[in-house]
């Protein structure tokens, strides 16, 4: 499987933001390359200029795009190591009806571009000898928000997508992951910013969550979700399991082969 290691390739979509900065700054300071993946605007080329990384366009909801960096990666700088899901928006409006539209859109972005990005870039892992897929998931997948319905399916549906995908990606060497942190201080809070410092609450800066992706691609465990707080650091988290389903005779009943995942069997 391969390591993070000076002379690595990582993708990070989103990589121009909060997180994505932070997580290529420390990429770099050990050597590894990282290619920022992000909307085409002048601000973001000048955010990858700043940091001395290549820059490459990508809307994550499409999924054509999404195989063509990965192309583009391989073909520019000879492998693609780890893959970095890290791009994500929360909704504007936080009350009153639902909009559909907006919940549509977050789910998307934060979700499909996940599933997308992943397909992508698993071949390409897999010809460089295995590594690591991290998607940056949220402390909402795991304790829904109210005021954000979206974000919150989009959160739990990729923090699923990643528990089920395990399995089949460990396989063929590459280890996926999740990271959930709590509220962090990144332009996501700008709205509700002023909330936070009233009450005290604190937030984590992006250096904290990327250190916790780091340490996702160095010994994550497949399938993990990562949870991420002020004050207690990086921990796994521990899914409850679900009852069992009992025979006839009142022991518990085994799945059947053909419904466990590759790996499992």
């Amino acid at each position: 499987m391969s390591s993070l290691a000076p002379g690595s390739v990582a993708l990070i979509t989103g990589g121009t933001g909060g997180f994505g900065r932070a997580l290529a700054t420390k990429l770099r300071e050990r050597e590894v390359t990282a290619v920022l993946a992000d909307l085409d605007s002048e601000r973001n080329r000048a955010v990858a200029e700043e940091l001395g990384c290549p820059f490459v366009v990508l809307d994550v909801t499409d999924r054509a795009a999404n195989e063509a960096v990965v192309a583009q990666v391989e073909a520019e700088h000879g492998r693609l190591d780890a893959a970095y899901l890290n791009a994500g928006i929360s909704a504007e409006k936080s009350d009153g009806d639902l909009d559909l539209d907006e919940f549509l859109r977050v789910v998307d972005i934060d979700l499909f571009g996940v599933v997308y990005g992943a397909v992508a870039a698993a071949p390409a892992i897999r010809r460089a000898g295995g590594g690591a897929i991290v998607v940056t998931a949220s402390l909402a997948g795991l304790s829904p928000m109210a005021g954000d319905p979206g974000y919150s399916v989009a959160k739990g549906g990729a923090i699923a997508f990643v528990r089920s995908m395990a399995p089949r990606l460990a396989a063929d060497g590459t280890t996926i992951t999740a990271i959930c942190p709590g509220f962090a201080d990144t332009a996501i809070i700008d709205r509700i910013r002023e909330h936070f410092t009233a009450a005290n609450f604190p937030v984590l800066s992006a250096a904290e969550v990327a250190d916790a992706m780091v340490m996702a691609w160095e010994s994550g465990e497949p399938g993990a979700a990562y949870v991420v707080q002020p004050g207690v650091g990086t921990i796994p988290y521990r899914f409850k399991g679900v009852p069992s389903a009992k025979t006839a005779a009142g022991e518990t009943a085994v799945v059947p082969e053909a419904l466990r995942p590759p790996g499992m069997r």
